[in-house]
């Protein structure tokens, strides 16, 4: 029987090529409905080649271009927040696939949860900000996040089949484009050199937040959620070739890791078929192609961010929330040359500093403390203008 999926995000890398898996595998899924914040041209040519049921741009803005796209085709369109989380508590969607980016994946997944959805999980920021409520809510229903993240996705296969308990987990982290750029250098960084990343290729905010590390700050935060370890037993290695993922040490020292090219085709498919694996023969490793993999310590004066996140981590509450509202507003300014690359890590501490700390948050103190540290953000950013 075909999976039925929901695909937030469709527009971006994550749903574009998670839709190139759905059209290598026709006998296994089928798209119900596509999400994107503003493509409504890619979403529109998306809808039409897998004849999906209904869509949804978030950008009220460009909903009639939507529509008018689609006049021709049985296709229900729709717009606003209000609408994503509709479309994926139908009843005629198995999977939602969350690639949305930022603080609006958080509502999505928790519409999914009440449904009782199986979730493939790329959006990071659902389990940064509100992982305490939305692992909770999971596990009173019974319901199941794949990680998609290549980090966590790692994790996960290493994990298979383990019934000891692990010492540590170990994230690898390219280092981001500017891995090789002088600490003094970085406030003079512009977008455009922070935007080209060696490894992967990510819409542009996820790669300024590989640039500042705040991504894989995320991703501890991430891992603490998914897997239910302690910040004190999460590493970060630095590991520029990016073919290891992430490993697993367990307690007799043995570490497991999960290597590959940097694509995220195999995360994708593998939390999609998981506990099955996706038949993709074009797909080759060539270790003489990378007969040298390197490891090294992130350093932490250069980016500060990354004991941000771990701090965050440990406070729990409403901090790291304030984490990623700031972040998201700081990136977003950046992009436009409306403040330099070292703000961003710059307001995060200002705003941490300046946020009200609720310590065990329901939905509502979520959205507040969302609202006060873009607040926050704009205020900092105002006064280095």
């Amino acid at each position: 029987m075909k999976q039925r999926l929901s695909i937030l995000g469709s527009t971006g890398s994550i749903g574009v090529q998670t839709l190139d898996i759905v059209a290598e595998n026709p006998s296994l899924f089928e798209v119900n409905s596509l999400v994107a914040h503003r493509n409504w041209e890619l979403l529109a040519r998306q809808a039409i080649e897998f004849d999906v049921d209904s869509v949804v741009i978030a950008d009220e803005s460009k909903y009639e271009l939507l529509k008018e796209a689609l006049a021709a085709y049985p296709i229900k369109v729709y717009t606003g927040s209000d609408a994503i989380c509709g479309v994926v508590q139908s009843g005629e969607v198995d999977v939602v696939v969350n690639a949305l980016v930022g603080y609006a994946g958080l509502h999505p997944t928790i519409a999914a949860i009440e449904a009782g959805k199986k979730i493939a999980l790329a959006n990071k920021e659902t389990l940064v900000v509100g992982g305490a409520l939305v692992m909770r809510m999971a596990a009173e229903r019974g319901v199941p996040i794949l990680p998609i993240d290549s980090e966590h996705s790692a994790i996960f296969q290493c994990l298979v089949g383990e019934r000891s308990p692990l010492r540590r987990l170990i994230v690898t982290c390219s280092g981001g484009a500017l891995r090789d750029v002088p600490m003094e250098q970085l406030k003079d960084v512009t977008p455009e050199q922070a935007l080209k990343h060696p490894q992967w290729s990510m819409g542009a905010k996820i790669t300024i937040d590989s640039a500042t590390l705040v991504n894989k700050g995320f991703e501890v935060i991430e891992a603490h959620w998914l897997f239910g370890v302690d910040a004190d037993r999460i590493s970060v290695l630095i590991h520029p070739q990016s073919i290891v993922h992430s490993m697993v040490e367990f307690e007799d020292g043995a570490i497991k890791a999960q290597l590959g090219t940097p694509d995220m085709h195999m995360p994708i498919s593998y939390a999609l078929l998981f506990p099955h694996r996706a038949s993709r023969p074009e797909e080759r490793f060539d270790f003489l192609a990378h007969p040298t993999l390197t490891f090294a310590e992130p350093d932490r004066v250069k980016y500060p961010a990354l004991d941000i996140a771990y701090d965050c981590m440990r406070r729990g509450g409403t901090a790291a929330c304030v984490m990623n509202g700031t972040n998201e507003v700081a990136v977003a300014a950046f992009l436009q040359h409306q403040c330099r690359f070292t703000d961003i890590t710059a307001s995060i501490e200002y705003a941490l500093e300046r946020a009200t700390f609720v310590a065990n948050p329901t939905l509502a103190d979520y959205e507040a403390s969302n609202e006060e540290s873009r607040a926050l953000a704009a205020e900092y950013l105002k006064l280095n203008k």
